[in-house]
């Protein structure tokens, strides 16, 4: 099926369409491996691009100028969800992230102001206004939140979540507190999710990035059920892709909620993946992001790989199975894309 512009692509994609070939965009695509974003950065602090309306929507649109991909994503971050809830946070000199302070007891937790907290995140609405009118109708714009779960796990554990000691303590020691911080959480990142949406999103990615930290017996009670109230406060008005970090083995009971797409990590057979989901659930991925390191041509041969092996599959959309990594060529960048955009299902080059 030939469609007229990027956008079209994107969704008939998520809708399980016939295409020529699978739309593309990449996580974390606008950052530091582009010079035009790293002479932004030399004048502003992550944090100031990222709280600027007009900075965020530059930033998220300097790779489309690059490449021809079929979704942007806006530019911004997961933890300004717990920044608008009075948690702030900030970057380490030796690198890493710190939280203002760490949620430990009740004290702790009653120094948070989720009250006023959408009204405090209004500038990433005004972002993806920005980036909307830019973009128009022909290319879909992604917006994103971190899942409870991951948040949480940044909140208590005070920055970068290690081994999550903390909230796993706080799960299995004070479960009242420990739900009632995902229940906080839960609802701010759906009234976020619904205001991305109104403002222009036309579909939002839910990063569970710390997933895989999370014990199986309680993947469900600790944060599924949480990603899963955030689906449902969409009320369809957009579709949800789930990105859970090494948890392509529970992809069921991932698909169970309600996401539209399911994005996985190179640690899985996307193909097999794909054969075992509903057909209505779509899939995202899975390159391997250290692939675009070094030489172009291993870059162009594994997208090429990774095509072929999807061939004929209905709802796949193209991405690296995690972020784009430091040292990211932007040639390689610029192979992969091409690989894609120039690949045809029914008659491969």
């Amino acid at each position: 099926m030939l469609f007229l512009n990027s956008r079209e692509r994107f969704l008939a994609a998520i809708h399980g369409d016939n295409l020529e070939r699978p739309p593309v965009w990449l996580m974390r695509q606008a950052g530091r491996y582009l010079p035009e974003y790293r002479a932004l950065k030399q004048k502003h602090s992550f944090l100031e691009l990222a709280h600027t309306p007009e900075l965020a929507a530059e930033v998220t649109l300097q790779p489309l100028k690059r490449f021809p991909l079929d979704a942007a994503i806006i530019f911004s971050d997961i933890l300004v969800i717990p920044e608008a809830m009075g948690q702030p946070y900030s970057f380490r000199d030796e690198g890493g992230i710190e939280m203002s302070f760490c949620l430990r007891g009740a004290g702790d937790f009653n120094r948070l102001e989720p009250t006023g907290a959408l009204k405090r995140l209004e500038y990433v609405g005004q972002a993806v206004r920005l980036v909307r009118k830019e973009l128009g109708d022909k290319t879909a714009l992604l917006g994103f939140c971190g899942s409870p779960w991951t948040l949480a796990a940044y909140m208590v554990e005070g920055g970068k979540p290690g081994h999550l000691v903390q909230i796993k303590n706080l799960f299995y020691s004070d479960r009242a507190l420990f739900d009632k911080l995902l229940e906080s959480v839960t609802e701010v990142c759906c009234g976020y999710a619904r205001m991305l949406v109104e403002a222009g999103a036309d579909a939002i990615q839910i990063f569970d990035s710390w997933a895989g930290m999370c014990p199986a017996t309680i993947y469900r009670e600790a944060s599924l059920q949480w990603i899963e109230k955030i689906v449902k406060s969409l009320n369809g008005t957009a579709p949800v892709i789930l990105y859970a970090k090494s948890m392509g083995h529970e992809a069921e009971a991932l698909a169970a909620t309600g996401a539209q797409v399911l994005s996985f990590d190179w640690s899985l057979d996307l193909v097999q993946a794909r054969d075992r989901l509903p057909a209505q659930i779509a899939v995202q991925g899975n390159l391997d992001p250290a692939l675009l390191l070094g030489d172009v041509n291993v870059t162009r041969d594994a997208t090429t790989h990774l095509l072929k092996s999807m061939r004929g599959k209905r709802g796949h959309i193209f991405n690296t199975g995690h972020g784009l990594l430091p040292g990211t060529g932007v040639e390689n960048v610029a192979a992969l894309v091409e690989a894609v955009t120039t690949w045809n299902n029914e008659n491969p080059s």
